[in-house]
């Protein structure tokens, strides 16, 4: 049994690994650049968490929909709401609703948990924090892979939709605190890595009494070389980021969370 948790925890990254360069380069294809009345956010959008949501946000973008759309809900600690085209709670694109992609398969070759608990593991895939079911079904998978979520965490990026599961539409919000609550009833697909304090900015209110706006939504992969951000994150099997995450559970102890971690970013020349 010892010899089989050991290869349940080498396939979840905690028994080491060979070394990598230290830093990821972020695919412009999968980075959102949102301009607003208060400044700049990135999002890293993940298509392997929520391949058809990303696709959705990003076609909208590509139409120019979200240009213009106010942060319509904003709780502080809770979201910032947008993407409806009307500005108000129950708008939806003219493209069909979407199912709910709360959960995922996760390939555990290459994961690296950032900590097990008995009942499951949590990480990182990319920048998004994500939590999985436990070790043991690990030994159980015959497709190398196992169930896993998005994390609501400060500044994840999710996709809104009505009461029925199955209606994701255009509606996204960002996280302005963390809510573990949401996790496996709502769509996660990305978190922001640059822009965390516009995203704490935005002004307050259901609706605010002055909206701030999203002035402009693009995929980096669409904006003029010289224009498009260019952003590497560092790698979670990284000697620095194990360091991290080392001091981060020393400081927090007993009440450490996931969402006390954020991966760096960086902006390269």
């Amino acid at each position: 049994m010892i010899r089989k948790l050991s290869a349940a925890l080498f396939a979840f990254g905690l028994l080491g690994a060979a070394p990598a360069p230290e830093w990821r380069p972020l695919d412009p294809e999968n980075l959102l650049v949102i301009d607003t009345t208060k400044g700049r956010i990135l999002v890293e959008m993940a298509p392997d968490m929520a391949p058809l949501s990303v696709a959705r946000v990003k076609l909208l973008a590509r139409e120019g929909v979200y240009d213009g759309l106010q942060f319509h809900r904003v709780i502080e600690g809770f979201v910032n709401q947008t993407g409806n085209p009307d500005n108000k709670d129950g708008g939806v694109s003219r493209h069909p609703d979407l199912p709910l992609e709360a959960t995922f398969k996760l390939k555990i070759a290459g994961y690296r948990a950032v900590a097990a608990p008995s009942d499951g593991t949590v990480g990182f895939l990319g920048s998004v924090p994500i939590a999985t079911v436990s070790g043991q079904e690990a030994l159980r998978s015959t497709d190398g892979a196992i169930r896993a979520w998005g994390a609501y965490c400060q500044g994840v990026a999710g996709m809104g939709r009505q009461e029925a599961r199955n209606t994701g539409n255009s509606e996204i919000f960002f996280m302005r605190g963390s809510s573990r609550r949401l996790d496996r009833d709502y769509t996660v697909w990305g978190r922001i890595v640059v822009g965390s304090d516009i995203n704490s900015l935005l002004s307050v209110g259901e609706p605010p009494a002055a909206p701030d706006r999203m002035l402009k939504v693009r995929v980096a992969a669409d904006m003029p070389a010289a224009d498009r951000p260019r952003l590497s994150i560092l790698r979670d099997d990284s000697p620095e980021f194990r360091a991290l995450v080392r001091r981060t559970r020393i400081a927090k102890g007993a009440d450490f969370s996931i969402c006390d971690l954020e991966v760096p970013v960086r902006v390269d020349p």
